[in-house]
């Protein structure tokens, strides 16, 4: 009786923390042991046993994200070896769905709780700000299964939208001025309007079954 009230007690602090309901956390929870071997922590070799991961091109990105101390809220920089059960939920967090029931100042949190998640996924250095570099990276890694395009191109692409992205925080540019990147308050202005809330999800909650290792 002692042990069950404490992992219910445990549940619902776990439920306030994250906004999930025990029933989510359970199954999150079962997730969580498919994907450790029923370990007590995850390093990122067990995200190499998630299908639907493997094609998809900001995969390491991805999986980084999951052990990036930005979003463990442990540190302003550096990468964790391993994430206990716990951890996995604050990452996940950033995945749930909008709730009907949340009023505008909620609704506002939570966006921003996602845009910060997803630029960090952008700040590979860790410095507030997403240069032209890391911006051109991540629009390469999404068309580099594009047989159409050379690298030419590619990165014409990225220059491009990385201008655009400019001129929406900074006005119209002039040809000798220099953009230093866009940090998160530009990031939320270029998103204003998108509906990241419903755009962002992860499919691989779902319980199929996992490769073993080897």
């Amino acid at each position: 009786m002692g042990a069950s009230h404490s992992r219910s007690e445990e549940i619902q602090e776990l439920a306030d923390k994250t906004g999930f309901t025990s029933d989510q956390i359970e199954h999150l929870h079962r997730r969580f042991k498919q994907l450790s071997g029923d370990q007590p922590t995850i390093s990122k070799e067990h995200f190499d046993r998630i299908p639907d991961l493997e094609f998809n091109p900001l995969r390491a990105k991805i999986v980084q994200a999951f052990f990036d101390k930005r979003n463990l809220r442990e540190a302003s920089e550096g990468l964790a070896d391993e994430i206990n059960f716990e951890d996995f939920l604050t990452i996940m967090s950033n995945f749930r769905p909008i709730e009907m029931n949340m009023d505008e100042e909620q609704l506002d949190r939570f966006r921003k709780q996602k845009l910060k998640f997803l630029f960090h996924m952008y700040d590979s250095d860790s410095d507030g700000k997403i240069t032209l570099r890391e911006y051109r990276d991540v629009v390469q890694e999404l068309l580099s299964g594009n047989p159409h395009l050379d690298k030419e191109s590619v990165r014409s692409i990225a220059d491009g939208a990385m201008m655009e992205a400019a001129s929406i925080c900074m006005g119209q540019m002039e040809p000798d001025q220099v953009y230093e990147g866009i940090t998160f308050e530009d990031f939320l202005k270029i998103w204003d309007g998108i509906d990241i809330e419903t755009k962002m999800h992860v499919r691989f909650l779902t319980m199929e079954p996992i490769a073993p290792c080897h």
